[in-house]
């Protein structure tokens, strides 16, 4: 079961409740898609913040706050996550990265900087791979391009396929309640807004996302990226810490413009364990 737990904690990702964005932007924008609902807040230089599994937008809130003035920033919300209401299941991760390339598109959004946390950050690399001019930088955050690769290095999407969907069985059918995975926070307060984020969420929606997420493995595109990339990762312990960069040094070494950034002190939510770090290195990159 703790592989399961590790999977989960890898895809899994921040869930607030978004009424603090609405607060923090009362004149923005929303429109509702198929599987995604797009909010747009303020004017300038457009930045697209893609939150991960089972999560609202409301993650980047202290983004919003800090980094907002003079820029667009474009908050991504999968339909069904963090209590808001589910669209269509099938197809669900692609379908959401072509649906945000449409809507950049036909607003005419060009070469926005994208930042994606855990499975926000696998929809960041599908939209540069899979749709390069509607995506500009990217900002990857605790993500790998695969997710397998915490099952070993020989690891596969086939192989690994039997054990997620035995995950969203027991999702789906209720006999696997919510539950705080490991590695999600370092803090009782991080950990408690996990459980209620996940549960807010709709479990098919969370189900196929998971699978979805988990057997996706865009490693051999990662070399036809051509933007800048900065990853960050969460350096949970010291202990820790050369296994963690071995990791994911392995996983984007065949990305040309891969820059890796080990953020001390933190679980898989960099944002909720290391706010003033996180908003820092925001910052740095925006002003790239």
């Amino acid at each position: 079961m703790r592989v399961f737990a590790l999977i989960l904690a890898a895809c899994a990702a921040s869930t607030l409740d978004w009424s603090g964005a609405h607060a923090a932007a009362p004149e923005a924008a929303e429109q509702r898609l198929s599987r995604i609902t797009i909010r747009s807040v303020g004017e300038g230089s457009p930045v697209v913040l893609i939150p991960g599994l089972a999560s609202s937008p409301a993650v980047y809130d202290d983004v919003v706050a800090k980094a907002g003035k003079g820029r667009r920033l474009i908050l991504v919300q999968i339909n069904g996550f963090a209590g808001s209401k589910a669209g269509p299941v099938d197809n669900l991760v692609p379908g959401a990265v072509d649906e945000l390339a449409g809507w950049l598109i036909a607003n005419k959004v060009q070469k926005p900087a994208v930042i994606g946390h855990s499975m926000g950050g696998l929809m960041a690399l599908m939209l540069a791979s899979k749709h390069p001019s509607a995506a500009g930088k990217l900002m990857i955050v605790d993500a790998l391009p695969f997710y397998g690769m915490l099952f070993g290095p020989t690891a596969t999407p086939d192989a690994i396929r039997p054990l997620v969907e035995q995950m969203r069985a027991g999702l789906v059918s209720g006999k696997s309640p919510p539950q705080v995975p490991p590695h999600m926070s370092n803090t009782e307060a991080g950990k408690a807004k996990v459980l209620e984020w996940l549960k807010t969420s709709d479990p098919k929606v969370v189900g196929e996302a998971l699978v979805e997420d988990a057997t996706t493995d865009v490693r051999p595109k990662l070399q036809s990226i051509t933007q800048p990339i900065t990853v960050l990762y969460a350096v949970p312990s010291a202990e820790r810490a050369a296994m963690t960069k071995a990791l994911y040094t392995d996983a984007y070494k065949t990305a040309p413009a891969a820059k890796l950034v080990g953020l001390d002190g933190s679980e898989h939510f960099i944002m909720l364990d290391q706010p003033a770090r996180f908003a820092t290195e925001v910052e740095t990159f925006l002003r790239q």
